[in-house]
């Protein structure tokens, strides 16, 4: 696996742990599950990602929209979390939480440790210690001011929104996701100055597609995000002459093209030459070497229990703006 794929899979695992633990604590809504223990006034179920790029930054006298985004460094989804119940903006462009987004910000706030402390009982303190020092240098060593998440993916599934100019801190202080989140869009940043196609595309749908055909229905599967997200990758790269889109007997097939073909190599290769470039200065390929399933298993009244269990990670987050979840959903 390459480089970006282990720390994907690792911030991903991890946020499926946590995003378990939020549900499983915080009364909310969703889709398909109605309400939490009855609850209809609960918000609607969001993952991490809104805590990073937003609510951990709302304090009891609300924050300026302005301001907000200058904290988290990057966009957050306003309307989503206005219209999921987390928080209200008034006439001031002032950003308050509302008494769900503050139930929440109280569920959130300890899971990081929470979540840390149950992966070291798993793996080892010497382990996550080890991975801690390693993501830890590299994120103090890098030359931008990332957020401490990953970007939600802006027009063509791309990772924008990191700025130069570096911000003090301390890479050992951050929370795990946050250096792993570093890590991974540094090296996405990297990727796609050299690349047509987003790292998000290329390691999660360029990668599982060939010229002989793969049906849609196959790609959650095998890529480890969702209907959603396949559908809207998809749609880009039919539009860029990459992929077709057929409807057969067996179901819609999608196949690559003469160029589909090429910019999938181009996706290796760049891979491996991103990874060489870092290889001297970056040691966390061991430590990231977790068996991440391990701690995957959702409480039975939780979303994901209803659905199949997957057999694969993403190879790149897909922080959608439909809440954040990792795989798209």
């Amino acid at each position: 696996m390459s480089l970006s794929t282990l720390l994907s899979q690792a911030l991903v695992a991890f946020t499926i742990e946590f995003d378990n633990e939020f549900e499983h604590q915080m009364p909310h809504r969703t889709t398909n599950h109605g309400s939490a223990a009855g609850t209809q006034q609960g918000p609607w179920l969001v993952s991490m990602a809104m805590w990073m790029n937003c609510m951990q930054f709302i304090g009891g006298d609300g924050v300026a929209v302005r301001r907000l985004e200058e904290l988290a460094r990057t966009p957050t989804n306003l309307k989503g979390m206005v219209r999921w119940g987390y928080i209200a903006i008034g006439p001031d462009r002032v950003v308050r939480a509302t008494s769900n987004g503050r139930r929440a910000q109280q569920v959130w706030r300890p899971l990081f440790g929470v979540i840390e402390q149950r992966w070291r009982a798993r793996f080892g303190d010497e382990r996550i210690d080890e991975l801690r020092e390693s993501l830890g240098t590299i994120s103090d060593q890098i030359d931008a001011d990332l957020p401490d998440c990953l970007p939600i993916l802006g027009y063509g599934l791309f990772s924008r929104g990191a700025k130069l100019g570096r911000r003090p801190q301390v890479g050992s202080d951050l929370p795990l996701p946050t250096l792993l989140s570093r890590l991974l869009l540094a090296f996405a940043m990297e990727y796609e100055r050299e690349s047509d196609w987003s790292l998000a595309i290329g390691a999660n749908i360029l990668r599982v597609l060939d010229a002989e055909g793969v049906r849609v229905r196959d790609l959650p599967g095998l890529s480890g995000v969702s209907k959603e997200a396949i559908a809207m990758a998809l749609g880009l790269l039919q539009k860029g002459d990459a992929v077709t889109v057929t409807p057969e007997k067996s179901g819609k097939i999608a196949r690559l093209t003469a160029k589909g073909v090429e910019a999938q190599s181009r996706h290796f290769r760049l891979l491996e030459d991103i990874e060489q470039r870092w290889q001297g200065r970056y040691r966390v390929r061991e430590a990231l070497q977790l068996s991440l399933f391990d701690g995957l298993e959702p409480y039975p009244e939780g979303w994901r229990a209803s659905g199949p269990r997957p057999v694969t990670l993403p190879h790149y987050p897909m922080v959608l703006h439909r809440g954040g979840f990792p795989d798209g959903s």
